[in-house]
């Protein structure tokens, strides 16, 4: 049984856990798709444009979830895994460059580029796992599913407005919720919830990376807004507070990732369930920073006068979608609210009333004293909690 191909195609445990360059190669293709997202989101600031963001960022996300598992749990220095690795990186790329048109006249090309990565990819895994049955089914799963939404994805491509949003959003709602259910198949039953399926210190650090990566776009944005803008004073002051809210974000994150790590009892993401909520998590996270580069890139453009009300839901709303993530990947590391956090949310929906009266950079401005304020008492905390477990004497 040696020559089977299992043992070449299956990362071996116990092999070093850290992403390859690859990865990390793949993950740049996403400051691009990201952009483009936050730009057309800056361009319709409307309930309707929002919803479009939505259901493109799901996509898109959904392809770095399964690319994420798939150099987890197969040996990312196979070259037939960095072969698709790269086609599934020219399908994203080709996602992103679909996505200001996706609702428009090139919806095929979006749905055309998703599937070709799944396709691509199901190519791949399905006969390279044959010897392994169980791993195979997981294959054959995820693939019965991407047959289900092809339905809704196609006949979205021809369609028009709302029920092209209408289909799509079904279609994304159904590729995130048949994993959440383990991917339910007739006859191959189901991925059990609790089965260990992933190596959680990988997946950690993909998922931190693709943070990064977002925060990159952000500073892309603000780069962008302020090279563009003669460097009036009014412009300059806002890109130098947008930078605020980049490094704000950054420390949040990383100074709730960092507490998680240092404690011992909080569990290992393996297992089947809290694998997926801390990519869903994650997803909710840089949802709110997209929301955020969007915003900034309007309050750059001009940052007196008063403030749309639209512009302040995305000024306001994408901090808070943030911090909604942040509470989430708490909740299911371990177990418990982060009240810091889910406090900010309500502050920043209880200032949406008073901040119409504020110009769009002083809206910039309470939005960021808030994560201020937040980043401040975690720091507090946490330094009470060292004082009382310090030894005595």
């Amino acid at each position: 049984m040696t020559s089977s191909p299992l043992p070449r195609i299956l990362r071996r445990r116990g092999e070093p856990a850290y992403p390859t360059f690859l990865e990390l190669f793949f993950d740049l293709v996403y400051i691009f798709l990201f952009s483009r997202l936050a730009v057309e989101l800056a361009h319709d600031l409307t309930v309707r444009g929002a919803a479009q963001t939505a259901v493109l960022l799901l996509a898109a996300w959904w392809v770095w979830v399964l690319t994420a598992w798939l150099t987890d749990l197969f040996n990312p220095r196979l070259p037939i895994i960095q072969a698709t690795v790269l086609l599934v990186m020219f399908g994203t790329l080709l996602m992103a460059i679909a996505t200001p048109y996706a609702f428009a006249d090139h919806g095929w090309l979006f749905v055309a580029a998703y599937f070709g990565i799944h396709l691509v990819r199901d190519a791949v895994l399905i006969p390279g796992t044959r010897v392994n049955r169980p791993i195979q089914a997981r294959s054959i799963r995820v693939f019965f599913w991407f047959g289900v939404t092809a339905v809704p994805w196609v006949a979205g491509a021809f369609a028009d407005g709302t029920t092209r949003l209408a289909l799509w959003s079904l279609a994304a709602a159904i590729d995130l919720g048949s994993a959440r259910l383990g991917w339910p198949t007739p006859r191959l039953g189901r991925t059990e919830l609790a089965s260990q399926i992933f190596t959680g210190a990988h997946l950690s650090e993909r998922h931190r990376e693709i943070f990064i990566i977002a925060l990159g776009e952000l500073i892309l944005s603000i780069g962008i807004g302020l090279a563009g803008s003669g460097f009036e004073p009014g412009p300059v002051a806002a890109s130098a507070v947008a930078f605020a809210s980049a490094v704000l974000l950054f420390q949040l994150y990383f100074q709730r990732a960092r507490q998680i790590l240092a404690d011992p009892g909080v569990m290992v993401v393996e297992r089947v369930r809290p694998g997926t909520s801390t990519s869903y998590s994650h997803l909710v996270m840089t949802a709110g920073v997209v929301a955020v580069s969007a915003s900034i890139s309007l309050v750059i453009e001009r940052p007196s006068g008063s403030a749309s009300g639209a512009l302040v839901a995305v000024v306001l709303g994408g901090p808070a979608l943030f911090l909604v993530g942040s509470c989430l990947f708490d909740a299911v590391l371990t177990g418990r609210v982060l009240w810091s956090r889910a406090l900010g949310v309500v502050a920043l929906c209880a200032l949406a009333p008073a901040a119409t009266l504020l110009p769009p950079l002083g809206v910039l401005v309470a939005a960021n004293l808030v994560l201020l304020l937040i980043l401040v008492g975690g720091a507090l905390a946490a330094g009470s909690r060292l004082v009382r477990v310090a030894p005595a004497g």
